[in-house]
Protein backbone atom coordinates (compact mmCIF):
# COMPACT_ATOMS: atom_id res chain seq x y z
CA UNK A 1 0.00 0.00 0.00
CA UNK A 2 1.04 3.87 -0.46
CA UNK A 3 1.72 6.11 2.17
CA UNK A 4 -2.12 7.52 1.90
CA UNK A 5 -4.90 5.30 3.40
CA UNK A 6 -6.28 3.61 0.72
CA UNK A 7 -4.75 2.90 -2.90
CA UNK A 8 -6.36 3.04 -6.48
CA UNK A 9 -7.88 -0.44 -5.74
CA UNK A 10 -9.43 0.00 -3.00
CA UNK A 11 -7.50 -1.90 -0.84
CA UNK A 12 -6.68 -0.39 3.08
CA UNK A 13 -5.66 -1.44 6.55
CA UNK A 14 -5.76 0.15 10.13
CA UNK A 15 -6.92 -1.62 13.24
CA UNK A 16 -10.98 -2.73 14.12
CA UNK A 17 -10.15 -2.95 17.61
CA UNK A 18 -7.43 -2.39 19.56
CA UNK A 19 -6.75 -4.63 23.04
CA UNK A 20 -6.75 -3.57 26.95
CA UNK A 21 -8.62 -0.17 26.26
CA UNK A 22 -11.51 1.44 27.38
CA UNK A 23 -13.82 2.25 24.70
CA UNK A 24 -17.10 4.68 24.16
CA UNK A 25 -19.45 2.53 26.03
CA UNK A 26 -17.30 1.07 28.67
CA UNK A 27 -15.77 -2.18 27.03
CA UNK A 28 -12.06 -3.68 27.38
CA UNK A 29 -11.10 -6.11 24.02
CA UNK A 30 -9.24 -8.49 25.72
CA UNK A 31 -5.91 -10.05 24.15
CA UNK A 32 -7.28 -13.22 21.88
CA UNK A 33 -10.94 -12.25 22.18
CA UNK A 34 -11.13 -13.14 18.41
CA UNK A 35 -9.42 -16.25 18.13
CA UNK A 36 -12.23 -18.66 18.53
CA UNK A 37 -14.17 -16.65 15.67
CA UNK A 38 -11.54 -16.26 13.19
CA UNK A 39 -10.66 -19.50 13.13
CA UNK A 40 -14.65 -20.43 13.23
CA UNK A 41 -15.44 -18.15 10.50
CA UNK A 42 -12.43 -17.15 8.80
CA UNK A 43 -12.23 -14.10 6.77
CA UNK A 44 -14.55 -14.65 4.16
CA UNK A 45 -17.64 -15.10 6.49
CA UNK A 46 -16.81 -11.51 8.02
CA UNK A 47 -18.81 -8.71 6.74
CA UNK A 48 -17.17 -5.55 5.53
CA UNK A 49 -20.25 -3.05 5.79
CA UNK A 50 -20.93 0.72 6.36
CA UNK A 51 -21.85 1.83 9.37
CA UNK A 52 -23.12 -1.74 10.53
CA UNK A 53 -25.29 -1.52 8.17
CA UNK A 54 -26.57 -4.87 6.73
CA UNK A 55 -27.71 -3.45 3.48
CA UNK A 56 -24.60 -1.28 3.35
CA UNK A 57 -21.72 -4.30 2.16
CA UNK A 58 -19.20 -2.21 0.91
CA UNK A 59 -16.29 -4.68 0.26
CA UNK A 60 -14.53 -7.98 1.43
CA UNK A 61 -11.80 -8.30 4.11
CA UNK A 62 -8.49 -10.34 2.51
CA UNK A 63 -6.45 -9.91 5.93
CA UNK A 64 -7.62 -9.86 9.48
CA UNK A 65 -5.35 -10.89 12.61
CA UNK A 66 -4.90 -10.61 16.20
CA UNK A 67 -1.55 -8.90 17.17
CA UNK A 68 0.16 -7.38 19.85
CA UNK A 69 -1.53 -4.55 20.02
CA UNK A 70 -5.43 -5.32 18.26
CA UNK A 71 -7.27 -6.85 15.77
CA UNK A 72 -5.45 -5.84 12.07
CA UNK A 73 -7.71 -5.94 9.24
CA UNK A 74 -6.64 -5.56 5.46
CA UNK A 75 -9.68 -5.13 2.96
CA UNK A 76 -11.15 -3.83 -0.48
CA UNK A 77 -13.35 -1.82 -1.49
CA UNK A 78 -15.85 -3.25 -4.46
CA UNK A 79 -15.43 -0.69 -7.24
CA UNK A 80 -18.89 -0.09 -9.28
CA UNK A 81 -20.73 0.01 -5.83
CA UNK A 82 -21.57 3.71 -5.17
CA UNK A 83 -21.75 3.71 -1.71
CA UNK A 84 -17.69 1.99 -2.20
CA UNK A 85 -16.89 4.25 -4.33
CA UNK A 86 -18.08 7.08 -2.23
CA UNK A 87 -16.16 5.86 0.59
CA UNK A 88 -12.89 5.81 -1.22
CA UNK A 89 -12.75 9.01 -1.45
CA UNK A 90 -13.81 9.93 1.36
CA UNK A 91 -10.70 7.76 2.91
CA UNK A 92 -8.15 8.77 -0.08
CA UNK A 93 -9.25 12.79 1.86
CA UNK A 94 -9.31 11.74 5.21
CA UNK A 95 -12.65 12.54 5.70
CA UNK A 96 -13.64 9.33 7.25
CA UNK A 97 -11.46 6.66 9.10
CA UNK A 98 -13.48 4.89 11.35
CA UNK A 99 -13.22 1.45 12.12
CA UNK A 100 -16.07 -0.66 14.60
CA UNK A 101 -16.87 -4.26 15.04
CA UNK A 102 -20.11 -5.90 14.99
CA UNK A 103 -19.98 -8.97 17.58
CA UNK A 104 -21.80 -11.31 20.19
CA UNK A 105 -19.96 -11.32 23.42
CA UNK A 106 -19.22 -15.06 24.58
CA UNK A 107 -17.24 -14.57 27.51
CA UNK A 108 -17.35 -11.38 30.13
CA UNK A 109 -17.01 -10.16 32.96
CA UNK A 110 -17.64 -6.94 34.60
CA UNK A 111 -14.77 -4.83 36.91
CA UNK A 112 -16.72 -4.23 40.12
CA UNK A 113 -14.87 -1.02 40.94
CA UNK A 114 -15.12 0.80 37.08
CA UNK A 115 -17.84 -0.79 35.94
CA UNK A 116 -16.04 -1.45 32.67
CA UNK A 117 -16.90 -5.14 30.63
CA UNK A 118 -13.57 -6.95 29.47
CA UNK A 119 -14.53 -9.05 26.82
CA UNK A 120 -12.56 -12.52 27.11
CA UNK A 121 -14.51 -13.93 23.78
CA UNK A 122 -15.96 -12.53 20.85
CA UNK A 123 -18.16 -13.83 18.13
CA UNK A 124 -17.32 -11.42 15.45
CA UNK A 125 -20.04 -11.00 12.54
CA UNK A 126 -18.82 -7.86 10.60
CA UNK A 127 -16.56 -4.56 10.62
CA UNK A 128 -17.58 -1.49 9.78
CA UNK A 129 -16.37 1.35 8.18
CA UNK A 130 -17.88 4.42 10.60
CA UNK A 131 -17.66 7.90 11.06
CA UNK A 132 -17.09 7.82 15.07
CA UNK A 133 -15.95 4.45 16.43
CA UNK A 134 -16.17 3.62 19.89
CA UNK A 135 -12.85 2.52 20.11
CA UNK A 136 -10.73 5.64 19.69
CA UNK A 137 -7.38 3.31 18.12
CA UNK A 138 -9.83 2.28 15.85
CA UNK A 139 -8.60 3.53 12.66
CA UNK A 140 -8.07 3.38 9.00
CA UNK A 141 -4.22 3.94 8.80
CA UNK A 142 -1.87 4.86 6.16
CA UNK A 143 0.35 1.96 5.83
CA UNK A 144 4.25 0.96 4.74
CA UNK A 145 5.17 -2.05 4.04
CA UNK A 146 6.26 -2.15 7.80
CA UNK A 147 3.81 -0.27 9.44
CA UNK A 148 1.87 -3.36 10.66
CA UNK A 149 5.26 -4.78 11.92
CA UNK A 150 5.70 -1.09 13.53
CA UNK A 151 2.69 -0.85 15.26
CA UNK A 152 3.14 -4.98 16.98
CA UNK A 153 6.88 -3.46 18.05
CA UNK A 154 5.02 -0.54 19.99
CA UNK A 155 2.35 -2.91 21.67
CA UNK A 156 5.10 -4.79 22.77
CA UNK A 157 7.38 -2.20 24.66
CA UNK A 158 3.74 -0.54 26.08
CA UNK A 159 3.24 -4.23 27.61
CA UNK A 160 7.14 -4.34 28.64
CA UNK A 161 6.45 -0.79 30.62
CA UNK A 162 3.53 -2.10 32.67
CA UNK A 163 4.10 -2.58 36.47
Amino acid sequence: MSGIPIDETGRFAGYASVFSRVDEGGDIVMPEAFARSLKRRGTERIRLLFQHDPKEPVGTWERIVEDGFGLWVEGRLVPGVPRADALRKLIERGAIDGLSIGFRTVRATREAATGYRKLWQIDLWEISIVTFPMMEGARIAAASPDAHLQRALQATVSLLKKP
